[in-house]
């Protein structure tokens, strides 16, 4: 089904649709925030009809953007795990970014061991197509164990200090954990990061490397593609 189709039978625009999908998700806001700001644009929606589109377009976006990522990421890849807690218990989000910061894979499992690394790392695997040329990792061992078993050729380097860059994309997740009072379970983790993580790609730019002008170059190549990947003319 082409996204286009999914509009069928909704009854505001596409554009309003991929608008407050895109404001979602782009921005750390509530579902309230988001039906505060088209209100503010004479657009009267309720937010259960915003969760509704985030997860049915969201996800439908996030699919499309996807493909267009493949063979663009480094060959350095960062691996680790943070605790969030889900309907009352304790999960680890598993993620893995590369060197510029692009997030490659998420996966919330319920154990910090060997199986759940191994688990990952086969993820990764099947969807990057080929293994890293580094794997940058803290000091858990369980990541040691896997990797000899699924890439015993790749160089490991483990030491808390060279994982800065994954510290950083947890933050976005922090920011919408508080935000929405924490995740309600699992699945609701796993559905979120998976639909959050490729428009954040989308929208990632290295800005410290860029000039003013390139930025903003780049910054409206990014809308454009967001516009196609919406199945909307560009604005």
């Amino acid at each position: 089904m082409s996204n286009a189709q999914l509009y069928r039978r909704h009854r505001f625009p596409p554009d309003v649709i991929a608008h407050a999908v895109w404001l979602y998700f782009r921005f750390p806001l509530s579902l309230r925030m988001v039906e505060d700001l088209l209100a503010e644009r004479g657009i009267v929606v309720s937010h259960q009809t915003v969760r509704a589109w985030a997860e049915k377009f969201g996800q439908a976006f996030a699919n499309s953007i996807r493909p267009q990522s493949a063979g663009k990421f480094g060959d350095k890849w960062h691996l680790d795990e943070v605790v969030v807690a889900t309907g009352g218990r304790k999960h680890w989000l598993w993620r893995a970014v590369d060197q510029e910061g692009f997030v490659l894979d998420v996966l919330v499992q319920s154990r910090r061991n060997k199986r759940a690394a191994h688990r990952l790392m086969r993820k990764l695997l099947k969807r990057q197509g080929h293994p890293p040329r580094v794997m940058i990792t803290d000091k858990l061992r369980s990541y040691t164990a896997a990797k000899r078993q699924i890439m015993p050729g790749v160089e490991h380097r483990s030491h808390r200090g060279l994982n800065n860059r994954f510290e950083n994309s947890h933050r976005p997740t922090r920011q919408r954990e508080r935000i929405m009072k924490g995740f309600n379970s699992p699945a609701h983790l796993q559905r979120f990061v998976s639909i959050h993580d490729p428009i954040a790609n989308l929208f990632h730019l290295p800005r410290h490397e860029m000039t003013s002008a390139d930025f903003r170059d780049c910054r409206a190549a990014a809308m454009r593609m967001w516009w196609e990947i919406a199945e909307l003319k560009a604005a």
